[in-house]
């Protein structure tokens, strides 16, 4: 898989939380590179490599584009997330009019606005309190 600038890609940018994915789709077999390493390799676990393929089960391009990928922020799960944000923006620019109304249907163009909340003063956290006692 060695890509030049020349080939044309499809792109599309992906966040979650903290974690930014800058993913580039270009027609192929079906690999994925995640910051120049497998996605084996990268993510441990099946659930967040099922996450990352959900776009392409939705649209049913299953093994026709190979994914490269440059992620960045957050931890794995929102990495995660955040590639699946930019592989289905990437789709929806490949075909709009094919593959939009399934990956709208599925959620999977929307950005999920779930941050983690910040901490008030007097609190130990965004919301735990000190111990309270009576006396």
């Amino acid at each position: 898989m060695n890509y030049t600038s020349a080939k044309p890609y499809f792109y599309g940018t992906g966040r979650r939380k903290k974690s930014v994915a800058r993913v580039r789709l270009y027609p192929g077999t079906g690999e994925v590179k995640i910051n120049n390493r497998t996605m084996d390799e990268y993510f441990g676990l099946d659930t967040l490599k099922l996450v990352v393929n959900q776009p392409f089960g939705v649209t049913g391009t299953e093994g026709k584009f190979d994914v490269i990928c440059t992620v960045t922020g957050g931890g794995v799960s929102g990495q995660a997330g955040a590639i699946r944000h930019g592989i289905a923006r990437a789709l929806d620019q490949a075909s709009r009019d094919e593959y939009h109304t399934a990956l709208k249907k599925a959620g999977l163009l929307t950005r999920d606005p779930r941050m983690k909340e910040r901490k008030k003063y007097g609190l130990k956290a965004a919301r735990r309190a000190p111990q309270f006692s009576k006396r």
